[in-house]
């Protein structure tokens, strides 16, 4: 299958409106209606957004159709288009291929994803922080972030329970209205994956990942230490002069015995008298044997 087969069974749907909180909503309800993924979003300012899903030609056409209603819904311009069998080449000149292609790499979740989504939008950013700080205080929701799209409208986005975020955001509507001007509203219940990984998220609650630090406890052993000995010049040896004297003396008698020894040396070399009688007498019984 070459490039272009891919893309015979495929469409993409795109639904424009101006306002953050409508669009979401709208793309909400088109993956509930049908089996499309949703690309993401294109803002080009003015407050237009367009959200973009993509899947087969039926699943897309009902997915838009389902887009457009809930966008009358909400009194608002719409503007619609369904587009069977793209071109590779319209992905690659538009961010549609890079953005899906990083959906379907990513499938990471993050603490607020099991969590009811809430969306406030004001003209005017007084009035949103003016009414995020009264949806913070009248309920236990959190503020995850807001989001800018031009024309001077501003979405804050809070998650929490169901009821905790309806309630929140009643109160919000009220201070947005007494602060300046409230342009819409959206609570969804559950968000699917494709749309919670394309809701703009706060950097402090970005997870990363961290890597695994174990304590390991090493033990030094501490080696002895070998002194190398110095290098000693040896010195000739100096001799007192009685000493050297002496030593000649000493050595002499180290060979030279004295009177005593050689007197037990003569008597153990030399045989006695009574030895030399008695060897005469053993000479001469054999002369008179041999007669």
């Amino acid at each position: 299958m070459n490039r272009q087969d891919q893309f015979l069974d495929t469409a993409l749907g795109l639904v424009s409106t101006q306002s953050f909180p409508a669009i979401v909503g709208t793309a909400d309800m088109m993956l509930k209606s049908s089996g499309v993924t949703l690309v993401g979003y294109e803002m080009i300012g003015g407050g237009y957004c367009t959200a973009v899903v993509r899947g087969g030609i039926s699943d897309v056409r009902l997915a838009v159709e389902v887009g457009a209603e809930t966008v009358a819904q909400f009194g608002m311009k719409v503007s619609t288009v369904i587009i069977p069998r793209p071109m590779p080449n319209l992905d690659e000149v538009l961010p549609i291929g890079s953005k899906l292609a990083a959906m379907i790499g990513k499938h990471s979740t993050n603490q607020f994803s099991n969590l009811a989504v809430g969306l406030l939008e004001t003209r005017g950013f007084p009035a949103m922080v003016a009414a995020a700080d009264a949806m913070l205080k009248s309920a236990d929701v959190t503020l995850t972030a807001y989001h800018t799209i031009g024309d001077g409208l501003c979405t804050a986005i809070i998650r929490g329970t169901v009821a905790n975020v309806a309630m929140a955001v009643e109160v919000g509507m009220q201070e947005a209205e007494r602060v300046g001007e409230l342009h819409s509203v959206m609570v969804i219940p559950r968000a699917l994956d494709d749309l919670d990984q394309t809701l703009p998220i706060a950097t402090c609650w970005v997870e990363e990942l961290q890597p695994l630090q174990i304590p390991i406890t090493v033990k030094e052993v501490e080696k002895p230490l070998v002194a190398l000995p110095e290098l000693v010049e040896l010195q000739p040896l100096e001799l007192p002069a009685q000493v050297e004297r002496a030593l000649p003396q000493a050595q002499a008698a180290e060979f030279e015995p004295t009177e005593k020894e050689a007197i037990e040396v003569e008597r153990t070399i030399e045989p006695t008298e009574k030895q030399a009688i008695e060897l005469e007498i053993e000479q001469s019984d054999e002369g008179d044997d041999q007669a």
